[in-house]
């Protein structure tokens, strides 16, 4: 009995090393980040199995073998297509900053900037949903609506009602949402009721333990995207959930967002990268019909997506570029600030050589974690010389960057490492005098229900601030 023992002692040493050894050989074979191979060498060693796991189950960037394949086979007819004969003597506004934007997408994804007759900065809550409704109530042919929370409840029950209604005079309609971000909406009688109206429902990157074995559990469908009859968009960072009814036991006011309304042939472009997750999840081609570029176009705006599959990381990218061109003025609004290496050094620099650099972050925050690992950042950032700003308005969940009052960067992506590198995002590039007016007007309403954090008083904080902060900086590659 004792050899016994001692025989399945040692067998279980041996496999309890070997699993640590290989999955911290895979680790480093990764070539990762420094700071996120370190993470996660960390968690593996405190909590071996445990952190073992975790990463064989979210560790890796993995789509999985078929919407991987699906990936691969529409990059040609989707990426290219996007392409719009951008004229060779027309200059995009915006100067070297919407240039650099401009030959970042065509280098990489052969995309570049495309027109719309019009855009409207919507940053009310009751204004967005006005609008919305009354364009489902027009639609004639076809709706499209990407978003991460469907949240039912007050005005987000009505535009249910309205799809409904426009489903029953003959509007196709496509419905992705991501599942984990929506399983209210899925428990709901509102998804029974659209699928009997004959909506298409598909729940974007579903959550089940059996599919964490062959790909990435954790990978998110984070864009806010509608499309109406492929002439009318709307994308930024509302979620379709109304801020009197989401979240509200959460203890940090309503969700404060903006949104893009665009009307012209930007919002086909636009509707493409809907086909493409489309596509990508179900199997089935839905392009867009794109109508004729007016002559002579003169408003032109860039389409960034990114993610899994294709534009890893081009949003990222894009704001490197942009921040590193900026010669005057940096203004950056976001809910989740956990910034990769690269992006830190890129504001703290941009500080040092006299840019006014401006960081727009919530007070109260939903994620504790995510919070705290915030804060780690800020006395590094306040002693370049970046201003900070804590909204008091409730969660400033608006994701918007300025760069010298000509570039505006819009979407949905926090600027934090899994949104830049792991979710499916999207972003859109702003570069005419009015359209970075607006964005700096509705900016300048979140720094004036804002208190400035000044250094001397930063510094104050207790021990404990401290060690925690320390704590979730190390934790931060992994949020």
């Amino acid at each position: 009995m004792d050899n016994i023992q001692t025989v399945l002692g040692l067998a279980t040493a041996v496999m309890y090393w070997l699993l640590i050894a290989l999955v911290t050989a895979r680790v480093i074979a990764r070539r990762k980040p420094v700071s996120v191979t370190l993470a996660w060498l960390l968690v593996i060693f405190i909590v071996p199995i445990l952190g073992a796991v975790l990463y064989l189950l979210v560790g890796d960037l993995n789509l999985g073998r078929k919407r991987a394949g699906r990936a691969e086979a529409m990059i040609e007819p989707y990426l290219r297509s996007l392409h719009t004969s951008f004229p060779a003597d027309v200059s995009l506004p915006g100067g070297q900053l919407s240039l650099a934007i401009n030959q970042l997408l065509s280098t990489q994804i052969h995309i570049s900037a495309q027109s719309y007759q019009s855009l409207e900065v919507l940053d009310a809550p009751e204004d967005i949903f006005d609008r919305l409704c009354d364009d489902v109530r027009r639609a004639r042919r076809c709706i499209r609506i990407e978003t991460y929370i469907w949240f039912p409840g007050g005005r987000a029950d009505e535009l249910a009602q309205a799809l409904i209604e426009a489903a029953g005079r003959g509007v196709e309609i496509y419905l992705l949402i991501d599942h984990a971000g929506s399983r209210p909406f899925f428990r709901s009688r509102w998804h029974k009721q659209m699928k009997a109206a004959g909506i298409e429902v598909t729940a974007a990157l579903p959550v089940r333990l059996l599919r964490a074995l062959v790909h990435r559990i954790d990978l998110r469908m984070h864009r806010k995207l509608i499309v109406i009859d492929d002439a009318i968009a709307y994308t930024g960072s509302m979620n379709i959930a109304d801020p009197a009814f989401f979240k509200r036991d959460a203890k940090v006011g309503p969700w404060i967002d903006i949104m893009l309304r665009i009307d012209g042939q930007a919002a086909a472009g636009l509707a493409k990268v809907f086909a493409w997750d489309w596509e990508v999840e179900t199997g089935q081609r839905r392009l867009p019909e794109v109508g004729n570029t007016p002559d002579n176009p003169s408003q032109w705006l860039m389409v960034l997506p990114s993610g899994p599959g294709t534009g890893e990381d081009l949003i990222g990218h894009a704001t490197l570029t942009s921040i590193y061109r900026a010669n005057h003025s940096i203004v950056i609004s976001t809910p989740y600030f956990v910034p990769s290496e690269a992006i830190l050094e890129a504001l703290c620099q941009a500080a040092h050589r006299g840019v006014k650099v401006q960081l727009l972050l919530p007070r109260r925050n939903d994620s504790l974690m995510v919070g705290w690992a915030s804060r780690s950042y800020f006395e590094m950032l306040l002693q370049a010389g970046v201003a900070i700003f804590l909204f008091d308005g409730g969660l400033l969940h608006t994701k918007a960057m300025l760069m010298d009052e000509q570039l505006a960067l819009v979407g949905s992506v926090n600027l934090d490492i899994r949104s830049l590198q792991l979710n499916f995002e999207l972003t859109v590039a702003l570069t005419t005098p009015e359209s970075c007016a607006h964005i700096r007007a509705v900016l300048d309403s979140y720094q004036a229900r804002s208190e400035q954090l000044l250094l001397s008083r930063w510094q104050q904080r207790s021990k404990v601030a401290r060690g925690l902060e320390r704590l979730m900086y190390f934790m931060s590659p992994l949020l």
